[in-house]
C-alpha cells in the first residue's frame, strides 16, 4: 500500500516507515547546532553513528548539501528543521509566518531532491503558554500550512511538528507522522506513554522525535542504561523509530554556548560515553513465534478482490500458519479461482449461509490453537500475525486486534468515503485494553472462541464483530490491542456503496438492539465505555475542551473532543467538490442508519457552536532582564488574584477580570511578557 521508490527514500508504510520493498526503523540521533560551525569533516562523526547503528540523524536547520553528500557517503537519512521564529506571537505577526514559508520555500528549492534528505521538521516544542496566547486552533492551522507548502514543493519527502506531552493536543492534521519529544527518566512510565500516543497518532506512524538523559547529573551508566531500554521500548511498543537526543555534548542554543546539561553520546572532547556502545546492541528485529494460527478468510462473490488479499496472506511473516477460505454461496467463480490459483489455500465452500455462519464454519476446521479473522477485501500487512500474537504472551488476554488502515483513494468519491464516519473502527478502554475489535482484524484465542459458541448465526452481513466482542467480554475474557498488527481495508468506491453500507449498519444494530437492549440508548445509539478511534490524529477542533492545569502548567495537557477523530480528505483529491460532498455524507450518514434502525428519521441533533470570541486588551511588555510570565504571575497572585479554571483559557482573576500570560522569547535573556486582560487593566498591580 506504499509508494514505491527507485532513490531509496523513505516513505509512510501504515504505521511505519519502509525504503523500497524494505521496511525500515528509524535509529535517529541528533546533531547540532554545535559552537561555531559545523566540522569541516563530517566524516569521523558519521562513520561512529552507522558504527552504532544509526541510520538517521535529525537537525535542527535544513542541512546544506556538504552536509547531505556526507551522509549520503554514509548511508544516513537526514531530517531537516524549520529554523523560525515560533517562540513568537506569529498569528498576531503574520509576518513571521510569510518568512517561515519563503526560508522553507528557498531551503527546499535548494537541497530538497537531494536524496539523503528523508524529511523536514517543520517546527519544535512552540512553548504551551504562547499556543494558549495564540490559540490551538490557530496555531495547528499555521502549521498545516506550513506542511501543505513542503509537501506541494517536495511531495517525495516526509513532513511533521515535533510536539511535545504539554501540547498533546497539537497534531497537525497532514503531518506524514507523529512526532513527540518524550523525556520520562522511568520505563514503566515511557512505555505507558507511547501506547497512550499511538491513539494520538491514529493511523500513521509514531516517531520518538527526542529522549536522552543528562550524564551530568545522572551520571554516565545510568544514561547508558536509560537509552538502552528506551530504545528498546520503542521498537518493543511498535512504534515507527526514535530519535536520541544527542550525540555531543557541545551544544548551541539560544545564543550560547550550553555547559550546564550533558546529554550527548560523546563528550566535548568527542569522546564516547558508556550509552554509544550499549545502543549497538539493542535489538531491532522480533523473534518469531511459534503457537500455530488459522488465518479465515470469509467471502462472497469476492472474485476480484480476494487475490490481493492472499496474495497478502501469503507474505505473512512470524512462524506457522494456515490460511482458510470460507466461500459462502458466490456465484462468480470465487471458490473456482481460489482453488485454481492458491493451491495452499485450504477451501471450504457453502451454500450461503451468512456471514456468522461462515467464520463458525472455517473455526470449526482449523487446526490453530489462534483464529485470526479477515475480510476479503483486506490486505494484511508482511508483520501482522507476528505482531498480533505477541499480545497473548502474558496471558491477560483472549482476543486481540489492530487498526484497519484506509489505503491511498484512487479517486476524489474514495477520497470522501475514507475521510467519512461510519467506517469500522475499534473503541478502547484504556491504551491497551479494547471494548470493540473490527471483524476485519479480530483474533482469538480458540479456547475463547468455543466458550462462548462463536459467532452468532442471526448476524449474517454485519453486527457479529460487535456481538461478539460483547459477549467475549461478559463471559470474563479480555480484549488486547496491537496498533502495529494493522491491516489495509479498502473502503467502497463511490459515495452511493457507501451509503448501502451504512444501511446494512442500520439493519445489523437492530439486531443488536434487540439482543442487547441494555447497552443502547433510546435513541438506538450504542452505549461504550470506551473511546471510539476513526483514524485521524487525535487533535484540537473548534469544540474541543483542554485540560491544561492550573494556570496552564500542567505537563501533560490532555484533550477531550465532542466527535470523532476522523481522518481528512487525502490532499491530493481535497476539492470543492469533494468537501461538499463529505459533508452531504456526514449529514446523510448518521440519519440513514437511525432510520433503518429505528424504523424513523432522527431529526434533531444538538449542534454546539463554537463560543464567541471575548473582547480582550493585549499588552507587550520588553524584557531584558530574562523575566518571564511567570514572575508576573507571582506578582499578580501576591496581590490577591486567583487562578482560573483548567478549561478556561484564562490564568488568573480578581473582582471578575482576567489574565492570561505568556513569553516570547529571543536571543541570550531578551524576552517580551505578553498580558492579556479582559476586563480593567487597571486593577494590574503593575505598569503596562
Amino acid at each position: 500500500m506504499t509508494k514505491r521508490t527507485q532513490d531509496g527514500r523513505w516513505q509512510t508504510d501504515g504505521k511505519f516507515f519502509r525504503s523500497g520493498t524494505r521496511r525500515v526503523w528509524m535509529k535517529c540521533v541528533t546533531y547540532g547546532p554545535l559552537p561555531g560551525a559545523w566540522p569541516e569533516d563530517f566524516d569521523p562523526d558519521f562513520s561512529q553513528m552507522v558504527a552504532a547503528g544509526f541510520n538517521a540523524i535529525r537537525l535542527y536547520e535544513i542541512p546544506d548539501t556538504r552536509l547531505l553528500d556526507a551522509a549520503h557517503r554514509h548511508g544516513l537519512k537526514v531530517f531537516g528543521g524549520l529554523n523560525w521564529q515560533q517562540n513568537s506571537d506569529f498569528i498576531e505577526r503574520g509576518g513571521l509566518q510569510a518568512a517561515a514559508c519563503l526560508h522553507l520555500e528557498k531551503s527546499l528549492k535548494a537541497v530538497g531532491k537531494h536524496p539523503a534528505l528523508a524529511g523536514i521538521y517543520v517546527g519544535n516544542e512552540i512553548p504551551s503558554d504562547l499556543v494558549r496566547w495564540m490559540g490551538p486552533l490557530k496555531v495547528r492551522q499555521a502549521l498545516e500550512r506550513l506542511i501543505t507548502l513542503g509537501k506541494e514543493l517536495t511531495p517525495w519527502l516526509l513532513f511533521a511538528y515535533a510536539n511535545y506531552p504539554t501540547t498533546e493536543y497539537l497534531e497537525p492534521e497532514n503531518a506524514d507522522f507523529t512526532a513527540f519529544n518524550v523525556y520520562l527518566e522511568g520505563e514503566e512510565p515511557f512505555r505507558n506513554y507511547l501506547r497512550r500516543l499511538h491513539h494520538i497518532a491514529g493511523d500513521r506512524p509514531l516517531v520518538i522525535s527526542e529522549f536522552g538523559l543528562d550524564s551530568q547529573r545522572n551520571g554516565p551508566a545510568r544514561q547508558a542504561e536509560t537509552l538502552r531500554w528506551a530504545t528498546q521500548a520503542t521498537h518493543d511498543l511498535e512504534t515507527a523509530g526514535i530519535s536520541l537526543y544527542a550525540w555531543s555534548d557541545r551544544w548551541w542554543n539560544n545564543g550560547e554556548v550550553v555547559t550546564d546539561w550533558d546529554f550527548g553520546l560523546l563528550d566535548r572532547q568527542n569522546t564516547p560515553k558508556p550509552a554509544l556502545s550499549a545502543l549497538s546492541g539493542v535489538p531491532i528485529s522480533h523473534a518469531p513465534l511459534r503457537t500455530p494460527v488459522s488465518v479465515i478468510v470469509c467471502t462472497r462473490n469476492g472474485k476480484s478482490r480476494i487475490g490481493s488479499c492472499l496474495e497478502a496472506i501469503r507474505q505473512l511473516e512470524g512462524g506457522h500458519f494456515e490460511t482458510l477460505v470460507v466461500d459462502d454461496g458466490s456465484t462468480d467463480g470465487t471458490a473456482a479461482h481460489v482453488a485454481k490459483n492458491f493451491p495452499w489455500v485450504r477451501l471450504l465452500c457453502r451454500a450461503g449461509e451468512g456471514l456468522s455462519a461462515a467464520r463458525n464454519a472455517g473455526a470449526a476446521v482449523a487446526t490453530g490453537e489462534i483464529l485470526a479473522f479477515t475480510d476479503d477485501d483486506c490486505e494484511p500487512d508482511r508483520e501482522w500475525l507476528l505482531r498480533v500474537r505477541r499480545v497473548f504472551q502474558n496471558g491477560q488476554f483472549a482476543a486481540a486486534g489492530g487498526p484497519n488502515l484506509a489505503p491511498k483513494p484512487k479517486n476524489w468519491q474514495e477520497a470522501v468515503v475514507c475521510a467519512a464516519p461510519g467506517a469500522p473502527s475499534h473503541v478502547m478502554l484504556s491504551d491497551e485494553e479494547a471494548e470493540h475489535l473490527p471483524g476485519c482484524n479480530l483474533v482469538v484465542i480458540r479456547a475463547a472462541f468455543h466458550a462462548i459458541g462463536g459467532f452468532d448465526p442471526q448476524f449474517q452481513t454485519a453486527g457479529d464483530d460487535v456481538d461478539f466482542c460483547w459477549r467475549l467480554r461478559d463471559a470474563g475474557f479480555r480484549l488486547g490491542f496491537s496498533p502495529g498488527a494493522f491491516v489495509w481495508h479498502w473502503r467502497r468506491s463511490s459515495l452511493v456503496g457507501f451509503l448501502r453500507q451504512q444501511l446494512g449498519y442500520g439493519r445489523a444494530e437492530r439486531l443488536l438492539i434487540a439482543k442487547h437492549p441494555e447497552r443502547f440508548s433510546e435513541f438506538g445509539g450504542a452505549k461504550w465505555s470506551g473511546f471510539i478511534y476513526g483514524g485521524g490524529p487525535v487533535r484540537v477542533m473548534h469544540n474541543s475542551i483542554i485540560y491544561h492545569g492550573h494556570m496552564g502548567s500542567a505537563g501533560f495537557q490532555n484533550i477531550v473532543n465532542r466527535m470523532l477523530p476522523l481522518r481528512g480528505i487525502d490532499a491530493k483529491f481535497d476539492s470543492f467538490r469533494a468537501r461538499f460532498s463529505l459533508a452531504r455524507i456526514k449529514f446523510l450518514q448518521p440519519r440513514l442508519r437511525a432510520w433503518v434502525r429505528n424504523r424513523r428519521l432522527v431529526r434533531k441533533y444538538k449542534i454546539i457552536p463554537p463560543a464567541p470570541e471575548e473582547a480582550f486588551t493585549d499588552f507587550r511588555l520588553h524584557r531584558s532582564d530574562g523575566r518571564s510570565h511567570q514572575d508576573f504571575a507571582q506578582i499578580l497572585i501576591a496581590h490577591g488574584w486567583q487562578a482560573c479554571p483548567p478549561t478556561s483559557g484564562w490564568d488568573l482573576e480578581k473582582r471578575g477580570t482576567k489574565v492570561l500570560l505568556a513569553t516570547e522569547r529571543g536571543e541570550g535573556r531578551a524576552t517580551c511578557v505578553l498580558i492579556r486582560v479582559k476586563g480593567k487593566p487597571s486593577q494590574l498591580p503593575f505598569k503596562v
